[in-house]
Formats: structure tokens, sequence, C-alpha cells
């Protein structure tokens, strides 16, 4: 009976004990929901250990650009390289540079409206740059490349001329000019090729006075391009057709003052020739006056 009693836990400690059990248990119980809540999460972006954002070098991103460009024609990587120096680094000098090689990236891989905003908002916030002739350029580059054939609307070819002429407008010194006065000129042609078109479509249907509109747009306006020698003798047509003689003599006339040795002014030539005319210039036709304009005739 002694040592029963002397074996026995003491009713205090095992009361204490208790409680602590009771209340572990509880607070277990407690978590339990809560992990399930996303307690587990917050815990863990407690504990952890707080990340922190390191810029990298402007010329090393910069010349990374370069070299994904360059040596591996990724393009769109370099893009996003000269991108990223502009986001870090936007007051450097190599976020000027960056901001330029991403147009001119953009526009070598065939992204010409990602060009055109790129190379707008170089001259917009470096207009006295040395390279802002060249970011002018770009825009009117870009614009030229996407001219469509003359079968369709021509509207990017009135926009392309439009941006070579500031090209040449504000920088007239500058190595663009020159390139941008050969672009100018073939976007021309490009007109004239759309208004021949038409006209011949409104020849074979017979409506002359609608063709002759169009070869006038053509010797009017487009004397420069390789498309006004036909447009004087579809002239010369037209005019015979309608039984305007005097009118088809000077187109003839004008065509062969001009133009002796073209082939166009031997057609201009006999078809006068088979209404039992010559050509003969009118001094005030329309079209001598336009040609005299331009010192063609």
């Amino acid at each position: 009976m002694t040592l029963e009693l002397r074996n026995s836990p003491d009713p205090s400690l095992m009361s204490r004990i208790g409680r602590q059990v009771r209340l572990a248990f509880g607070l277990m119980v407690l978590a339990v929901p809560l992990s399930g809540c996303g307690t587990g999460a917050l815990w863990d972006k407690y504990f952890a250990k707080e990340e922190t954002f390191v810029d990298e070098p402007a010329d090393k991103l910069y010349n990374e650009g370069l070299y994904l460009m360059n040596k591996k024609g990724d393009r769109k990587s370099a893009m996003k390289k000269f991108e990223e120096v502009d986001r870090q680094h936007p007051y450097s000098e190599w976020a000027r540079k960056s901001l330029l090689m991403s147009a001119y990236a953009a526009y070598e891989n065939g992204d010409y409206d990602e060009c055109i905003s790129s190379a707008n908002r170089y001259v917009a916030l470096h207009p006295g740059s040395p390279d802002a002739a060249y970011a002018q350029y770009l825009i009117a580059a870009s614009n030229f490349d996407q001219i469509p054939d003359v079968s369709r609307d021509q509207g990017r070819t009135e926009k392309s001329i439009a941006a070579l002429e500031e090209v040449i407008r504000k920088y007239p010194t500058s190595e663009y000019a020159s390139s941008a006065k050969r672009k100018i000129e073939a976007a021309r042609d490009q007109l004239a090729g759309k208004e021949m078109t038409v006209g011949r479509y409104y020849m074979d249907k017979k409506d002359y006075t609608a063709a002759i509109n169009r070869f006038k747009v053509v010797v009017t306006q487009y004397q420069t391009t390789r498309h006004v020698e036909e447009a004087l003798a579809r002239l010369t047509e037209a005019y015979m057709a309608i039984g305007i003689v005097g009118e088809a003599q000077t187109a003839a006339a004008v065509l062969g003052h001009n133009f002796p040795d073209s082939r166009w002014y031997k057609d201009a030539y006999n078809l006068v020739k088979s209404g039992g005319v010559e050509p003969a210039a009118n001094k005030d036709s329309w079209m001598t006056r336009a040609f005299k304009k331009v010192g063609l005739g």
C-alpha cells in the first residue's frame, strides 16, 4: 500500500500536463484548417528572403542587343534588349542609341509599324541629334517598302512620298537626302503607273473622255516618269477616236519633240498620218504648256 502510494502520479503535476496537452492539441486543430486557407504560403512568404531587382549595366544590354542582331540574326530578341536599356536607363546616352537601334532592328525584321513608332519617338526626343536624319529616313523607308502594286489603292505610296520629302526638307545636306530623292522618283513612277492602268481600262471600255483625264494626270504631274511617253501616245489615240484632231496632233508632236527615238512616237506618228495630218504642236494646248513648264518642250 505504501509502495503504491509512493509510485502514484502527483495530482497537481498531472493537472498541469493535462492543460498543456489540451492547449497543444487545440492549436494543432486550429492550424489544420488555416493551412488549407493558404497559411503555408503566407508563412513561406514571411520567412522567404526578400528578392531585389538588380539593373544590368546599360552598355552590357546594348552590346548584347548588337550581338543578337548582327551575330545571331535574332532581331526580335535584339529589340527586347534595346528596349530594356530604355526601360532601365531611360536618361542615358545608351538609351538614345538603343532607341535608334530598336527602330533599325524592327525595319530589318519587316516590323514597319514598330519601326515607324520607335523612329518617330527618336525624332521627337532627339531632334538635334546627328542621327535624327537617319531616324527620319527609316520612317520614310518603312512606308516606301510597303508600297503596293498598281492594281491596289496607292494611299501608302502618297504617304511614302510625304515622308521622303520630309527627309529632304529637314536634312537637305544629309547623306539620306539623295537616297530619298531616288525613292521619290520610284514612288512617283508608281503613282503614274496607277493612272495608266486606269486609263487603259477606260480605253478598252471606249470611254475616251475618262481615259484622257487619267493620261492628262500623267502628263501634267509625272513628266519625269517612264510612263509619260505612253501617256502621250494614248492621248493621241484617244483624241483621234473622238475627233479632236488638233489635240491628237499636239500630243504626237510633243512626244516626238521630247522623245524622238521612242517606239511610242512611231505609233503616234503613224496614227495621225493615217488621219491625213502631221504631228503639229499647238502652243496654246495644255500639253505644250505642261512640258514647257518643266523645260521638256
